[in-house]
């Protein structure tokens, strides 16, 4: 064996890397299945078919299809844009428009709601879901809040739980009955109204 070669059998154990293109037409595949027919209606067989590819290619990125379901709506959903730190203000309205623009995406709405559908048939993947996609984009608000109220920018009474409910809510509601579609202006407005309230004085 030459300087710098792997034993044959560590180099099998190291496998072939990892296909973007793969994952895409995976997760994509997995996407369309459960906008047809659910998540009764999802199966691995069916996503391997769509995908192009074998079902052992998905088992070893996924150990089932409620993992799989998971990653593909997680992949939905844009990293929410890093705080800056400078104003809890500004960074509130940055996180706001980013959450607009997700929530008039038709895509993500058709999604959402059927997600949404499905939740007394499978609470322990809209528990998943939550735990997984939602919670950490809502420690992404609580940490500017907290930030705020260290800085002396927001009350010390302020109620973080409720704030974020209330930044996120108003602009889910809004999406989902179509009053959002073009109002650029709504996220800073939103921040604007809720700071006038929690503002320190």
């Amino acid at each position: 064996m030459t300087s710098g070669q792997l034993p044959q059998d560590q180099a099998r154990r190291a496998g072939r890397p990892r296909s973007e293109q793969a994952d895409r037409a995976i997760i994509e595949a997995a996407l369309d299945l459960f906008a047809e027919s659910g998540a009764e209606g999802l199966c691995i067989e069916k996503v391997a078919a769509r995908a192009g590819v074998g079902k052992a290619t998905i088992y070893r990125r996924w150990p089932g299809k409620e993992d799989l379901l998971l990653a593909a709506l997680a992949a939905l959903k844009a990293p929410l844009p890093e705080p800056k730190g400078e104003s809890v203000r500004d960074d509130l309205a940055a996180l706001v428009e980013a959450m607009r623009t997700e929530a008039v995406d038709p895509r993500q709405v058709r999604q959402f709601a059927l997600l949404l559908g499905e939740g007394e048939r499978y609470p322990r993947l809209i528990e998943r879901y939550v735990a997984a996609v939602v919670e950490p984009r809502r420690d992404v608000f609580r940490a500017v809040l907290r930030r705020g109220v260290a800085t002396g920018e927001l009350r010390e009474a302020t109620n973080i739980e409720i704030a974020v409910d209330m930044l996120t809510g108003t602009v889910l509601a809004r999406a989902r009955i179509g009053q959002d579609r073009q109002d650029r202006g709504y996220a800073r407005r939103v921040v604007d109204e809720l700071l006038t309230g929690m503002a320190s004085r």
